[in-house]
């Protein structure tokens, strides 16, 4: 039978009366997340408490494309978001509305990127390069989205007609995978750890890389709302060292690799209650780990890449011709390059 004695009830009522106060004092946060392997810093980052030592209670925010995750950081639904940079995050960065804070994922060198990809029908066709994509119908998710502008870049860099490329927008990543797999579309651009399980189907065929078209591209970015920059700076600074910590997991585990099996296991364990949920995590496992990109040690951000983007939103009259970098960005809370 257990005995307690008064000194260790004492011990033990003292431990619960803290415990109570930080749990009351910790401020609740909601996080907008998307089920891919990008967000992987910010589960991290709650899983191994990062966020509740900082001082913040997390929620995440489920969300199927990007542009309705700046929308909710307007209304307050939502108090942080990582995702790419949308020609909506860029109209409400305008309005005063939102801001962004820093980066995550980035194309960096050495380090397998975004693959072009064509679906069976095309490849049979004769799309076997990005060149072939001239008159094609490729997925993103909505106008003004990341796969919007990867799309471009390919026209660009090839030299034709941006106009010449259908866009076929289909709301989230779920059905851009349907549609091409199906055939319903002709080509994508998405993140290796995706991209490769798509590929080993035989259903679509890898034509090309994003860093062939894209110089050092900034793929996701930290927001946040003017208003709890304003009246909180405290909260979103917390937000911004506890999800820097969870980055450097994040790298050291699946990027680098220095850190050993068991613990880069127990992070994919984490990972998997957000990301591919519909498979056991013994099958999960080898998809989380392959393909990781990079993702900014300390939230830095590619200031350069995120003015290409906007210059992009601009000449293709996704977003107000007087948009600013100064309205879209708050430097002041990472490093910049």
């Amino acid at each position: 039978m257990l005995s307690i004695t008064r000194r260790t009830f004492g011990a033990l009522a003292a431990a619960t009366m803290l415990m109570g106060a930080g749990a009351a004092s910790a401020e609740p946060v909601k996080i907008g997340i998307l089920s891919l392997t990008s967000h992987s810093p910010s589960i991290i980052a709650e899983g191994k408490g990062y966020y509740e030592e900082a001082g913040l209670e997390v929620e995440f925010v489920p969300f199927q494309a990007a542009q309705p995750m700046a929308v909710a950081i307007a209304s307050g639904d939502v108090d942080f978001g990582l995702t790419a940079m949308t020609a909506g995050l860029v109209s409400l960065a305008e309005r005063g509305a939102v801001k962004i804070i820093g980066g995550a994922m980035a194309e960096a060198e050495g380090v397998e990127g975004h693959k072009i990809l064509v679906s069976k029908a095309a490849h049979e066709a004769g799309v076997t390069t990005p060149a072939g994509l001239e008159g094609k119908r490729f997925g993103i998710t909505t106008a003004g989205s990341s796969f919007h502008y990867m799309a471009h870049k390919i026209a660009d860099g090839e030299g034709f007609e941006r106009s010449s490329m259908e866009m076929v927008p289909l709301n989230g990543v779920p059905a851009v995978i349907a549609s091409l797999r199906s055939g319903q579309i002709d080509a994508w651009s998405i993140q290796p750890n995706i991209a490769d399980g798509l590929i080993a189907s035989g259903d679509v065929f890898e034509v090309g890389r994003i860093d062939d078209y894209v110089d050092t591209y900034q793929v996701t970015t930290l927001f946040t709302s003017n208003e709890l920059i304003a009246n909180n700076r405290e909260l979103v600074e917390s937000f911004v060292a506890a999800f820097s910590k969870g980055v450097a997991d994040y790298n050291a585990a699946f990027v680098d690799k220095t850190m050993s099996e068991d613990e880069s296991g127990e992070m994919v364990a984490m990972i998997h209650e957000w990301v591919y949920t519909d498979r056991p995590l013994e099958d999960a496992d080898a998809a989380i780990r392959a393909g990781a990109m990079r993702m900014n040690e300390g939230a830095k951000l590619n200031l350069a890449s995120i003015e290409d983007q906007l210059e992009w939103f601009k000449s293709e009259n996704l977003v107000p011709q007087d948009a600013s970098i100064e309205n879209l960005v708050d430097t002041s809370f990472v490093e910049t390059f």
